[in-house]
C-alpha cells in the first residue's frame, strides 16, 4: 500500500503536472475522472491482487487453483447467488442504519465523519457518469475490478490463511471479514461490509469457487453504480442516494431469507463437489481402491 501510494503520486505528477502532495486532491476533481479511474484500478491490482498471486505461487505450482479459480458450477448455484445478493443488500442497508446509531466519543465521531467525507468525495468523483459509455466504464472500474481483486486477496488469500492458522472456519471467515471492512476506512459502513464479508466467506468456503464470489461482489457493486447512474441522469443528488439506508426490521426479514438461500447453496455445492469427485473416480478406475 505504501509503495503503491508513492507510485500513484509519481504517475499523477507526470500526467497532471502538479506537486506530489496535490495529486490526491486533483484526482477527486471531475475533469480528472478518467485519470482517477485508471490510477485507482492500477492501485487495486498492485495492493490487492499481486500479493495474493505471489503467495499462491510460493505455495505451489498452480497459483490460480490455489486461489479458487474453478470453472465447475451449476445453474442452481448461479440462481442462488442472485437471490443471496439481493438479500445481502437489504441486510446491509439495515445494518447501515444500525451502524449510524452506535454512539461514539465526539472526537472519534468527528474523525469518522472526516474519513467518510473523503471516501464519498473519491467515490462521487469516479462515479461521474454523463453517458452510457461512462456508465459502462464505471461498471468495469467501480464494480468488476474491485470485485475481482478484493475477492482474490480476501477470500482466495487471507481467508484460507486465517482458517489454516486458527483451524476454525468461523474464526477465519470473521477475521477476514473484519479486515475486509476495516481496509475500506469507513466507520459508518463497517457493519454492512463486515456482514457482506461473512456472506462472501461462506460462499467461498462451501463452493471453493472464487468466480461465484466475484459474481456476487460484482452484482452488489453494479447495483450501486446503476442506481447512481439513474439518479444522476434524473438530476437528483448522488450524495443523498449514497446516504440512504433501510429500516432495521427489514434486516431481520433479509437475514431469514439469507439463511434459507445459504443453506440451499451449501447443499448444492456439496452435491456438486460429490458429483465431481465421482466423475474423477470413474475417469481413473485405479483411484477406486483409495
Amino acid at each position: 500500500m505504501i509503495i503503491t501510494s508513492f507510485l500513484v503520486a509519481f504517475i499523477g505528477n507526470l500526467v497532471m503536472h502538479v506537486p506530489y502532495l496535490q495529486v490526491p486532491d486533483r484526482l477527486n476533481r471531475p475533469e480528472n475522472v478518467n485519470i482517477s479511474r485508471v490510477l485507482n484500478t492500477l492501485a487495486s491490482v498492485l495492493v490487492f491482487m499481486l500479493p495474493a498471486l505471489v503467495l499462491a505461487k510460493l505455495l505451489g505450482r498452480h497459483p490460480f487453483q490455489q486461489l479458487g479459480f474453478n470453472t465447475k458450477m451449476s445453474s442452481k448455484q448461479l440462481l442462488l447467488i442472485v437471490m443471496i445478493t439481493f438479500a445481502s443488500m437489504v441486510l446491509s442497508g439495515a445494518l447501515g442504519e444500525l451502524n449510524e446509531k452506535i454512539p461514539l466519543p465526539a472526537k472519534w465521531l468527528a474523525q469518522a465523519k472526516s474519513l467518510e467525507e473523503s471516501y464519498k468525495t473519491a467515490m462521487m468523483s469516479m462515479a461521474t457518469m454523463k453517458s452510457t459509455a461512462d456508465y459502462l466504464i464505471s461498471l468495469l472500474v467501480l464494480a468488476f475490478a474491485p470485485a475481482l481483486v478484493e475477492e482474490i486477496l480476501f477470500r482466495g488469500g487471507f481467508q484460507q490463511v486465517f482458517i489454516g492458522w486458527t483451524n476454525n472456519k468461523w474464526a477465519g471467515i470473521i477475521l477476514t471479514s473484519i479486515l475486509f471492512s476495516a481496509i475500506h476506512f469507513s466507520y459508518f459502513g463497517f457493519l454492512p461490509r463486515a456482514a457482506l464479508g461473512i456472506v462472501l466467506g461462506l460462499l467461498f468456503y462451501y463452493s471453493k469457487n472464487i468466480w461465484l464470489n466475484i459474481l456476487l461482489h460484482f452484482l452488489n457493486n453494479a447495483f450501486v453504480v446503476t442506481q447512481l447512474y439513474i439518479v444522476s441522469r434524473q438530476g437528483k443528488s448522488i450524495e443523498k442516494t449514497m446516504d440512504e439506508s433501510m429500516p432495521i426490521w427489514w434486516g431481520l426479514i433479509a437475514f431469514a431469507f439469507l439463511y434459507l438461500f445459504m443453506s440451499q447453496f451449501k447443499k448444492e455445492s456439496l452435491q456438486l463437489a460429490g458429483a465431481i469427485e465421482q466423475n474423477t473416480i470413474d475417469s481413473y478406475p485405479e483411484k477406486k481402491n483409495n
